[in-house]
């Protein structure tokens, strides 16, 4: 796209997050502004020098301002006219690209394809925004570390993630000779992490069942049926009817939905079609949760601080994840094996694997419903006793009050 560049202009023009935007100027012959995907704005020079056609990086803006850029593609064009320009004028031929122009490839040619969790990649690496402007060969250690060093001091594990996100992103850009080698190999994360062992009390989970009810659709019964399959939260809040047989009493989880990419099918219990009964369903809309009917339920950081809320006082900190694990947990309590409960929790450990898991689908079909169905029995027991709990300390505060 040619037109008159001005200073203006390119301070207020936005990226367009689809594709990089060129401007050719009208002023300046061969003076090109690139904005990239992610914003970053740089000028260059498209010139025919001996016979190719040449990109040539003149600078960044604003490090390098439009009068800067213009008078720098004249003296090139100059040396050029006379036959004196040279490769080693001190303008790179065909620039690497910079980190925040990296980002939206990969994102775009890897994470999609191969990362369910891409949107999570996503925002992780977009915690690298002082990195954005530098080259991608030129980045170093010090210049990773720096910029983990803020994230680490608000959310450690959240700086061993997204460093780990960066490492791959790297990796890639080696396999792709972006760049010979990148300096963060072999570095360490940020801080030493511990597996979870929070596993939640029968009076929390009957609390946080409590919690539910008063939350209602489409929160409340959301967080319920996690509480009773034991699933993961995506794979719940992104439940489609279509996946339901209502009829056999079967949840079929398919693989581009299951973190680990293998088809699941989860029996339907007697408590589970209680919630999903009173779901009210969107006209035209395939999602079960859903405040739209155009895109899956969302929030749930907002949900937690009010669940938090709800827990008795003093609880230890929890995520919405440590109910699989309080699941698992009581399962083993409850006696059910441990290779039903890895297959109902569809962990890579418990599913049959090979040839095998292609024809069996329904592996441990009969005993992942009782183990589910006994499971559901001990919390149905866990609430009931809450619920009395909770009446009885409003009857002894309402015969105080009176």
């Amino acid at each position: 796209m040619k037109r008159k560049l001005t200073t203006k202009f390119i301070e207020g023009k936005k990226p367009d997050p689809k594709k990089r935007l060129e401007y050719r100027d009208e002023l300046m012959p061969g003076l090109v502004l690139r904005i990239s995907k992610a914003g970053a704005k740089a000028f260059c020079l498209h010139k025919r020098i001996n016979g190719k056609m040449r990109r040539l990086p003149i600078g960044r803006f604003p490090i390098i301002s439009l009068a800067e850029a213009r008078e720098r593609v004249r003296k090139v064009l100059y040396q050029v006219e006379t036959g004196r320009f040279e490769d080693s004028t001190g303008i790179e031929v065909e620039a690497k690209p910079t980190l925040g122009e990296v980002i939206p490839d990969y994102i775009e040619k890897h994470a999609k394809v191969h990362n369910k969790d891409w949107k999570r990649k996503k925002a992780l690496l977009a915690k690298f925004t002082t990195l954005y402007g530098k080259r991608i060969d030129q980045i170093k250690r010090a210049d990773v570390v720096k910029a983990c060093d803020p994230i680490h001091q608000s959310a450690p594990i959240s700086a061993n993630r997204a460093l780990a996100h960066l490492k791959h992103l790297m990796s890639w850009c080696v396999e792709r000779g972006m760049i010979d080698a990148f300096p963060i190999a072999g570095m360490k994360p940020m801080s030493k992490e511990r597996p979870r062992e929070r596993v939640l009390s029968n009076d929390e989970l009957g609390a946080l069942w409590t919690a539910c009810d008063a939350e209602g659709y489409p929160f409340g019964d959301c967080m319920k049926l996690l509480i009773l399959s034991g699933q993961r939260r995506a794979e719940v809040a992104e439940m489609r009817w279509s996946e339901l047989d209502l009829e056999k009493q079967l949840w079929t989880l398919p693989s581009s939905r299951a973190k680990n990419g293998r088809q699941h099918t989860v029996p339907i219990t007697g408590a589970m079609m209680d919630v999903l009964r009173r779901v009210p369903r969107f006209l035209g809309s395939d999602f079960v949760f859903t405040t739209t009917g155009k895109s899956p339920l969302s929030g749930f950081g907002r949900l937690k601080n009010r669940l938090d809320r709800a827990l008795p006082e003093g609880a230890d900190p929890w995520i919405i994840h440590d109910l699989r694990r309080t699941m698992s947990t009581n399962m083993t309590m409850l006696r059910v094996p441990q290779p039903v409960t890895e297959a109902l929790l569809n962990h890579k450990t418990g599913v049959v694997s090979g040839v095998a898991a292609i024809y069996n689908v329904y592996s441990y079909a009969d005993e992942k419903r009782e183990a589910l169905a006994l499971w559901n029995s001990h919390v149905e027991k866990i609430t009931k006793s809450s619920i009395l709990s909770e009446i009885s300390r409003l009857g002894v505060v309402g015969s105080t009050a009176s």
